[in-house]
């Protein structure tokens, strides 16, 4: 452990951890002090404050804070076309079916903690691969994450050269297609794919603004940094923004399988509403 990890100790971080809990619902142990020291670090350097014990009184005294705090301490890693078995279910199954079954709607996906933006453009390239086939095909994606940095990186479709490398290699022409590559090297989306999106900020332990709203809603790789009664909750705010015989995608290292959800099994990582 560093030498200045172990100022974070005792009643400051057992501080910190209850309000990580309370901003992000993210459960973090004692064990994680070097990581979450790690990322307050550069916070106390930019304002000026010598020890753990002075940013939490800044905290207290700034509640404009909260959300930089929100956003050095949750974590956010995210690729393109993440899980090909999702993307080919996604795209030969779901799509068809659901086209046939709602012929004059509209698609509404939601990517529950989106990040930076890498699923959503996912989505919308599959999307509008597919609109290819049947041009009367609608959709609308809306991406959400509780962190404002990424959000606002999400917004600007910007993503930096080793964040599409694994792209480009395995999707060349999608890469061609959707993407152009900018002067400082980093890669930006067409306008086509923002016609259909947008990008808010929201807590997935909060009641969602939209109620019966979205057909589908990929929440990948978020419920592992919750507990089971925090999951549970989730999947309760999630349930209710879905519509009636909607889909829910979790992430390959997740299972609702030990959970109370009243979403039911369809096949491995998705789930059914009704």
């Amino acid at each position: 452990m560093s030498e200045a990890a172990r100022k974070l100790d005792g009643e400051t971080l057992k501080s910190f951890l209850s309000l990580v809990k309370t901003h992000t619902g993210i459960t973090m142990e004692e064990r994680k002090r070097e990581l979450l020291f790690a990322r307050l670090r550069p916070r106390l350097r930019a304002l000026g404050l010598e020890s753990p014990e002075a940013y939490l009184e800044y905290l207290h005294n700034h509640s404009d804070e909260t959300q930089e705090f929100v956003n050095m301490v949750t974590t956010n890693e995210t690729l393109f076309f993440r899980t090909p078995l999702i993307w080919d279910y996604f795209r030969n199954e779901y799509l068809p079916e659901w086209s046939i079954k709602n012929s004059d709607g509209t698609l509404r996906v939601w990517s529950a903690a989106s990040s930076t933006g890498e699923e959503a453009f996912s989505i919308a390239m599959t999307c509008e691969e597919y609109k290819m086939t049947k041009p009367s095909f609608r959709y609308q994606i809306s991406g959400s994450d509780i962190d404002t940095n990424v959000l606002e990186r999400a917004r600007s479709g910007i993503f930096k050269e080793r964040n599409t490398a694994e792209f480009k290699k395995k999707y060349p022409e999608l890469f061609e297609k959707y993407f152009k590559t900018l002067p400082t090297g980093e890669c930006k989306a067409l306008d086509i794919l923002f016609q259909r999106m947008d990008f808010s900020i929201h807590n997935l332990h909060t009641r969602p603004s939209k109620i019966g709203h979205y057909d589908i809603v990929f929440l990948r790789n978020v419920l592992i940094y919750f507990t089971d009664v925090d999951q549970e909750l989730v999947l309760r705010n999630i349930f209710q923004a879905v519509k009636p015989g909607g889909f829910l995608i979790v992430g390959e290292s997740e299972s609702l399988a030990r959970l109370k959800t009243d979403f039911t099994f369809h096949k491995p990582l998705i789930y059914k509403k009704g």
